[in-house]
């Protein structure tokens, strides 16, 4: 009996034990949780009161993000007025603009419990980017949105994403892409073959840009991601596209937890797709890779010439054999030089949400910008004629650096409508700015930079005008700072297809003026608005005449 009683003992004891620690877990967890969504944000409001900076005042669990809304769906519930200004901030970035005019150029959002302190002085940006880039990181993205990009070259971090910069570098080269001049240039024609077919007996046709646009940008990504696979690639990236479109949609629901998750017709296609895509280009890799060292041969018997086109997939399989993408060749894969299969696998897809998003944004405003100034368009028209000749005559490598009045626009549209209008860094330390401003660790930066790029303490009281002229002396004069132009971001991180982007989007505008007149359409609302990147919220329809019948018309008159 007694020895009955000290074993029910033990039994309880241990039950008191275990529910004495279950207790002080749950504690431990409460505190933390307190300490996530209340405590911490109001030492960090303290901390940067005493600093002088301040902003919207955080409320609990939500932030500053019911505000952040309101302001938002408000401001994209109107198109611009009056219809030709470029005045997009106060639409684009309506709670940094509203939020900025009360408390200054720096100030404290609050994404739920995750503070934001803006930073849009170029010096600042400066030490940021550059001086002090290694005390601050890209920040992690949304689930949904790495689902769009990839979980590429822009989201790695440290030695990852160093190996990857320094592979990958060799294919944006200007002499590398000057090599898809050719192949751009026929697509591009063939769509404005299209168009004038479809103007043939009403003397114009009226097109959504924006839609069209996507066709030409991915040719060129696709061909700079493949190379001579590009039949295989576009199979691949067709479905990418659709993948992308899903992904967009379940964006735009990011604030309902866990809805990426759910079983939806959709988010089971979304899965379905995700998995063909790898698989295709595991397969190809493997075909490639298999390939890699007949191409080396060839190299070799040709001593080296390199005439061929370095894509991004070929750049890759090779890196491990050819030490990274430069240097000394090795006669097999090093693990510090190569790169496995799924990370290939992720930057095919990164490249091709950044090089198509990207590059379809900015030749959709090119042209919306020329459509709605004339007298830039006549003047960008007569120089694509004197310098590449006619509408049989196809640009080439030689023609695209004489366009400098095209690359004027081309940087101006840049600047009104940058594809990103905004980057975030986090601080990985402890950091103080020059200014004194201590930034504490894990603190994220928002940087806005459509605001440094219409701001007139750099760019004048003309800074929401389309004034292509201020770029005539390049991009770091055309300012009163340097860095007050960073449509690509800056330093080590600055987006490596830029080079791309530019190349094609002056090759595709060339080819249009050289064919059309184009203007804006009755149909057209000027509205640009974000979604990851900048682009018009209801399309971008614009009216275009071929030049044939311009002249026929002048000559009847």
């Amino acid at each position: 009996m007694e020895e009955e009683f000290a074993g029910g003992g033990g039994v309880g004891w241990r039950w008191v034990m275990a529910a004495a620690v279950g207790i002080w877990v749950a504690m431990q967890v409460a505190v933390r949780i307190a300490d996530a969504v209340w405590w911490r944000p109001r030492r960090l409001e303290a901390h940067f009161a005493a600093q002088g900076v301040r902003g919207p005042p955080y409320r609990f669990l939500l932030g500053s993000v019911r505000e952040m809304v309101a302001l938002m769906v408000e401001a994209s519930s109107k198109p611009m007025s009056p219809p030709t200004s470029h005045n997009a901030l106060p639409r684009v970035l309506a709670f940094y603009h509203y939020w900025r005019k009360i408390y200054g150029n720096r100030f404290l959002i609050w994404f739920g419990p995750t503070p934001r302190l803006t930073v849009a002085e170029p010096e600042l940006i400066r030490e940021i980017f550059l001086t002090r880039a290694d005390a601050f990181d890209r920040y992690e993205a949304h689930p949904v949105v790495r689902q769009l990009e990839g979980d590429g070259l822009v989201s790695l971090h440290g030695h990852k994403w160093a190996l990857h910069r320094r592979v990958l570098t060799p294919a944006f080269f200007p002499d590398n892409l000057h090599r898809l001049i050719p192949h751009v240039g026929k697509s591009v024609a063939a769509v404005a073959a299209k168009w004038a077919a479809m103007a043939e007996g009403k003397g114009e046709v009226e097109v959504d840009v924006a839609e069209w646009f996507q066709a030409v940008t991915e040719e060129a990504i696709t061909r700079a991601t493949f190379g001579r696979s590009y039949e295989d690639g576009r199979v691949v990236f067709a479905m990418q596209g659709q993948l992308m479109a899903f992904a967009s949609e379940a964006f735009r629901k990011v604030l309902v937890p866990g809805y990426r998750f759910l079983p939806t017709k959709k988010n089971r296609l979304s899965w379905r797709l995700d998995r063909e895509i790898r698989r295709k280009l595991t397969t190809l890799i493997g075909r490639r890779s298999d390939e890699a060292a007949a191409e080396e041969e060839e190299k070799e018997k040709s001593n080296g010439a390199g005439s061929s086109f370095r894509d991004l997939l070929g750049q890759m399989i090779n890196a491990g054999s050819s030490g990274g993408g430069g240097g000394e060749k090795k006669k097999s894969s090093s693990p510090a030089t190569a790169i496995p299969v799924e990370e290939m696998v992720e930057e095919c897809k990164t490249f091709f949400f950044a090089g198509k998003q990207t590059t379809t944004n900015l030749l959709t405003w090119a042209t919306v910008l020329l459509a709605m100034h004339p007298e830039w368009q006549e003047r960008a028209r007569r120089e694509v004629l004197d310098v590449c000749g006619g509408a049989g005559e196809l640009p080439t490598k030689e023609h695209l650096p004489k366009l400098k009045t095209l690359g004027m626009i081309i940087s101006e549209t840049l600047r009104l409508y940058p594809p990103a209008v905004a980057t975030i860094r986090r601080a990985k330390v402890d950091v103080q700015l020059s200014d004194g401003c201590m930034i504490p660790r894990d603190m994220e930066l928002l940087i806005p930079i459509m605001a440094i790029h219409h701001d007139t303490r750099y760019w004048g009281p003309d800074a929401a005008q389309f004034n292509p002229g201020r770029f005539a002396n390049g991009a770091t004069k055309a300012a009163k700072h340097p860095l007050a132009f960073i449509p690509f971001g800056l330093g080590s991180r600055m987006c490596i297809g830029q080079n791309l982007a530019r190349l094609e989007a002056k090759l595709t505008m060339a080819i249009l003026l050289q064919r059309f007149e184009i203007r804006t359409s009755p149909n057209y609302v000027h509205a640009p608005t974000v979604l990851m990147l900048l682009y018009p919220q209801y399309g971008a329809p614009l009216i275009f005449r071929p030049l044939s019948s311009c002249s026929s018309d002048s000559t009847g008159s």
